[in-house]
C-alpha cells in the first residue's frame, strides 16, 4: 500500500553531506588528511577532563553551558551572556536557518563555501543562492548584488573552506555595513584560530559593534575535539535570545562541555598546535609549488592543491591512497582539479610532499 506521507518542501532536493573518507584499500597504515582534523590531538588536560566526567553519566548536562560560556568569554574577551553553545557549530548554523529562514526566503553563500549551508537552507524551506567567487576568494560586491528583499541570511567563511583563502577585514566590514537591515550576516569561523594576521579576531569586534552580524566557532579543528561535537556562537543579544528559544535543552553533552572548557583555557597547547600547523602548511605549499602544484596562500589547517585538470587530480589522489594518505577530493565544491590536504604532523606532511613530487615527475 502506497503511503501519502511526504517531507517538507526542499528536503528531498538535498544531496546528503559526505564527510572525508577514513579508509582505503591496499595500504597497511592509513593517515586521514581528509577532514581537517588536528592530528596533534586535543589538549592532554582536556582528555583528562573527559576521563573524569565518565564517573558521572547518569545526570543531564548543564543546559545553560555556564562554565564553558564563561571560559570562552574569559579567553576571547567577550560577554558570556552573548554566547550560545551547540553540538558543533553545524547545529548553530542549522538553528539560524530554522529561526530566520523559511518558505519564500533566500540564504546567500559563496560557490566554494561549506556544503552544509545549502543543505540547511533547503531543510528550512529556504532557497540557497550561490554567488561566484573571484579566483577562489570571496567577492563582496557579488554577494551584495545577490541580496534581494527575500534574503534573510548570508553565510561567509573567512578563511574559507576548502580554499583556505582570506579576504581583508575591511572588506567584511564593508559587507556588513552595506547589507539591508533584514539580512543577518553569519561569519563562519571554523578556522579562525589558525589565522596569524595582526588584529584578526574572527570578527568578534564586528559583532560587538553591530546588530546584524553573528560569528560561529568550533572545537572540532584546532582544539581536536571533533568526536565530541561542540561549537559556539557570539552574537547580538536579540540573536542569542532567539537561538536559545529553538535549541534543545541539553544539546551539548557533559563530556563535551567539560573537555571544551579545559581546551579553550589551555592556550599554551592551542598556540603549539597553531605554530606547528603554520610551519608545516607553509613547508608543504612550497614543496608542492616546486613540483608544479600551486595553491592559494592558506589560512586554515589545510591547503587546496591545484592540478592541471580533474583527471590529474584524480590520479594524484590514487597515488596518495596507495601510500595510505587519504585527502579530500573537492569536486563537490566546484573545484574538480583540486585536492584539499589537511596539514598533519611532520611524518605525514613529508610523505604527502614526497608522494606528489614523485607523481608529478612521472607525468
Amino acid at each position: 500500500m502506497a503511503h501519502q506521507i511526504s517531507a517538507q518542501p526542499g528536503i528531498m532536493s538535498v544531496t546528503p553531506y559526505v564527510g572525508g573518507e577514513g579508509k582505503t584499500h591496499g595500504a597497511n597504515h592509513v593517515t586521514k588528511l581528509s577532514s581537517n582534523e588536528n592530528l596533534l590531538g586535543p589538549s592532554p588536560r582536556a582528555v583528562e577532563a573527559y576521563r573524569e566526567i565518565s564517573g558521572n553519566l547518569a545526570t543531564y548536562p548543564d543546559g545553560g553551558h555556564t562554565a564553558l560560556r564563561q571560559a570562552i568569554a574569559d579567553v576571547h574577551g567577550l560577554h558570556a551572556d552573548r554566547i550560545i553553545c551547540g553540538a558543533g557549530s553545524d547545529e548553530i548554523l542549522s538553528l539560524l536557518c530554522q529561526a530566520y529562514a523559511g518558505q519564500g526566503t533566500e540564504i546567500v553563500h559563496t560557490e566554494h563555501g561549506f556544503a552544509m549551508y545549502a543543505i540547511y537552507a533547503k531543510v528550512a524551506g529556504s532557497t540557497p543562492v550561490v554567488v561566484k567567487e573571484d579566483t577562489r576568494h570571496t567577492d563582496v560586491d557579488a554577494l551584495l548584488a545577490a541580496v534581494t528583499d527575500r534574503t534573510r541570511l548570508m553565510f561567509v567563511a573567512n578563511p574559507n573552506n576548502p580554499t583556505g583563502t582570506l579576504i581583508p577585514d575591511a572588506e567584511i566590514e564593508r559587507l556588513a555595513d552595506s547589507l539591508p537591515p533584514h539580512v543577518l550576516l553569519v561569519m563562519d569561523g571554523a578556522y579562525a584560530e589558525f589565522v596569524r594576521e595582526p588584529g584578526y579576531d574572527g570578527y568578534a569586534s564586528l559583532v560587538k559593534q553591530r546588530e546584524n552580524v553573528v560569528m560561529t566557532r568550533t572545537f572540532s579543528k584546532v582544539y581536536g575535539l571533533g568526536a565530541l561535537r561542540v561549537g559556539w556562537a557570539f552574537g547580538p543579544e536579540h540573536v542569542i535570545d532567539v537561538l536559545g528559544r529553538v535549541r534543545g535543552p541539553f544539546n551539548v553533552t557533559s563530556a563535551a562541555l567539560a573537555a571544551a572548557e579545559v581546551a579553550v583555557r589551555d592556550t599554551e597547547w592551542t598556540e603549539h598546535c597553531v605554530i606547528q600547523n603554520e610551519v608545516w602548511r607553509e613547508w608543504l605549499a612550497r614543496q608542492l609549488a616546486r613540483a608544479g602544484i600551486p595553491s592559494d596562500p592558506s589560512h586554515g589547517n589545510f591547503i587546496c592543491a591545484r592540478f592541471p585538470d580533474a583527471a590529474t587530480a584524480h590520479a594524484a589522489d590514487e597515488a596518495l591512497r596507495k601510500r595510505g594518505l587519504i585527502v579530500r577530493d573537492v569536486q563537490g565544491y566546484n573545484l574538480p582539479g583540486c585536492l584539499r590536504i589537511t596539514i598533519g604532523d611532520e611524518t605525514a606532511t613529508r610523505a604527502v610532499a614526497d608522494t606528489l613530487t614523485q607523481f608529478m615527475a612521472s607525468r
